[in-house]
């Protein structure tokens, strides 16, 4: 399989089995893209199963193992089956990457409707939860492995007219960090990531003016790529990163720091 990689990072996940929620498209797919490059075998789990097919089909053309399973990350049964398929399929799981998240209506807090806020909390805090409630035994079957949660900047930020996609990224900082006091001592590590806007499909259809003021909140001048989260969900994710338990990293082009 030709990469980019460093030789010794070409093999980096040989042998492990690494499933990515919301893994068919943007920083999902980057993710999917980058273990299979260094050698997992790659679950990518979606809601849109299509997608899911489409990106495992193309890992498999790069030489890589990769299989794909609908998920609907908001409802239990659905993350448990997915993550059974995971095991079933490749005898394991050791590595897990909980990306998948929706945006939701810009609306201030005393307007915000209920529904919008159920569903932005179900996708991308429920959802995480679930995610991990069924991967973490499976992963402690396996010997141990390594847990990354996709958060934002806004789980550290607040931003104007978005109260459930930062109730649910904030809420997602405290749940990596209370399940990797749970489990240090089990061999598995458990870390967040914060991107700043990154260029996605989510963000391509922002506007001229909207989309300008977003690279403006970045002191790099630009939006992030969805290549340079998955770069640093790697690191988390491999032996380099060790001695890494509960922290939460932002790639941001210096958002966080203005």
């Amino acid at each position: 399989m030709s990469t980019n990689l460093p030789t010794a990072l070409e093999t980096e996940f040989t042998g492990k089995v690494a499933l990515v929620t919301g893994g068919a498209s943007g920083i999902g797919l980057a993710l999917s893209r980058q273990l299979a490059a260094s050698g997992a075998s790659v679950v990518v789990a979606d809601h849109d199963e299509a997608g899911a097919r489409k990106a495992a089909d193309e890992l498999r053309a790069t030489g890589a193992r990769a299989t794909a399973v609908a998920v609907d990350v908001t409802d239990p049964t659905s993350v448990e089956a997915g993550v059974a398929h995971a095991v079933d399929t490749f005898g394991a799981l050791h590595l897990a990457v909980n990306n998948a998240g929706i945006g939701g209506p810009a609306q201030p807090t005393g307007a915000y409707g209920i529904e919008d806020w159920n569903r932005v909390l179900a996708t991308n805090l429920s959802g995480v939860f679930y995610s991990m409630r069924y991967e973490l035994p499976a992963i402690l079957a396996a010997g141990g492995g390594a847990v990354v949660n996709i958060s934002s900047i806004l789980g550290t930020n607040g931003f104007a007219n978005s109260p459930a996609y930062v109730a649910a990224k904030h809420g997602v900082v405290g749940l990596t960090k209370t399940a990797a006091l749970e489990y240090a001592a089990q061999n598995v590590r458990i870390n967040a990531v914060g991107p700043g806007f990154i260029d996605t499909p989510l963000l391509r259809d922002t506007d001229g003016p909207a989309r300008d003021h977003l690279i403006s909140l970045h002191p790099a001048g630009r939006l992030g790529t969805s290549e340079e989260v998955a770069e640093l969900a790697a690191f988390l994710l491999s032996d380099r990163a060790s001695f890494i338990h509960g922290s939460y990293h932002l790639v941001d082009g210096g958002y966080s720091a203005s």
